[in-house]
């Protein structure tokens, strides 16, 4: 189940950011306290629903409430395109819940938000990442250096746009 992070995710999401594999893939955040992860949701998935109408949600699995990772749209200064991002905490890897709500949200994109091409950026490492991307209707497109960053990312165009400028 997706839906809006709020305030009361706090906990959840300093859980998450401070996960191993988040800091490793993602990025390391700086969310260290309850507050910093209330301004994380804030001036994140907030200011994005607000400014954009869609960003990061919540996943939550249905049946129990649990919450286990987040999926959305992300509108960045540095791409023309919208892209799709998720993190889950590895106790959920691999159980189809990330293709699942990856799924869910391209629907979304296209279907409420009127978003005609989304893509993705990832980690040259994260392989799982790359393969779920690639169940989605997306491929490889090139390599690329995000603005104030050393390592270059993987870019992840759709399918029948592969060679598109971003």
């Amino acid at each position: 189940m997706l839906r809006e992070l709020t305030a009361g995710d706090a906990a959840f999401i300093l859980e998450l950011l401070n996960d191993a594999a988040f800091i490793h893939f993602i990025g390391d955040k700086g969310a260290r306290t309850l507050e910093d992860a209330r301004r994380y949701i804030a001036d994140g998935p907030c200011a994005s629903y607000a400014n954009n109408g869609f960003g990061l949600y919540l996943v939550q699995i249905k049946e129990t409430g649990r919450r286990i990772g987040m999926c959305g749209l992300v509108k960045r200064d540095f791409l023309r395109d919208v892209d799709i991002g998720f993190a889950f905490l590895p106790a959920y890897w691999s159980k189809g819940y990330a293709l699942e709500s990856s799924r869910a949200v391209m629907h979304l994109a296209r279907n409420v938000f009127g978003i005609a091409r989304v893509v993705a950026i990832t980690s040259t490492q994260n392989h799982g990442s790359m393969r779920l991307l690639q169940k989605i209707g997306l491929r490889y497109e090139r390599t690329m250096t995000l603005p104030g960053h050393a390592e270059e990312v993987n870019l992840f165009t759709p399918r029948e746009t592969v060679g598109v400028d971003t």
